[in-house]
């Protein structure tokens, strides 16, 4: 099975589907032009209920993650080489924002921000290459 959905987890199980399908295309384990299962092949498979996984397909497809084509399937999202302008201001947005979150937490659970650094200095050493996707060059 690709995808884990933990039924125990506190995140809601179409939230994980989005999170692990984000991590996949980041990753590079599900290239641009992929095609995704049907939401009917997917709740067999994961044993969910398929407005669970209509739910998760309709938010990638709102953020662009994703696209659906009628008759055809469902596809992960054609790289957007050199976004620019509004989109990438408000990409790097979100992204600033989590990572305020994480920055948040981390001061909560006594976690020094040295210890967060380092932890995500590791977690990028052990990412694929960028591919300069998002330089500022």
């Amino acid at each position: 099975m690709w995808l884990r959905i933990d039924s125990r987890s506190s995140t809601p199980m179409y939230q994980q589907m989005i999170d692990e399908i984000k991590a996949r295309i980041a990753k590079g384990a599900l290239a641009p032009q992929s095609r995704l299962p049907s939401i009917r092949e997917l709740a067999s498979d994961l044993m969910i209920n398929p407005n669970t996984i209509a739910k998760a397909y309709q938010e990638l497809e709102r953020e662009g993650v994703i696209e659906v084509i009628r008759g055809r399937g469902t596809f992960v999202c054609r790289e957007q080489e050199g976004a620019g302008g509004a989109v990438a201001a408000s990409a790097r947005a979100q992204v600033r924002d989590m990572l305020t979150r994480v920055l948040v937490e981390a001061h909560h659970v006594g976690i020094p921000l040295a210890d967060v650094s380092r932890e995500l200095e590791v977690l990028i050493a052990g990412w694929p290459e960028e591919r300069g996707r998002y330089s500022d060059e």
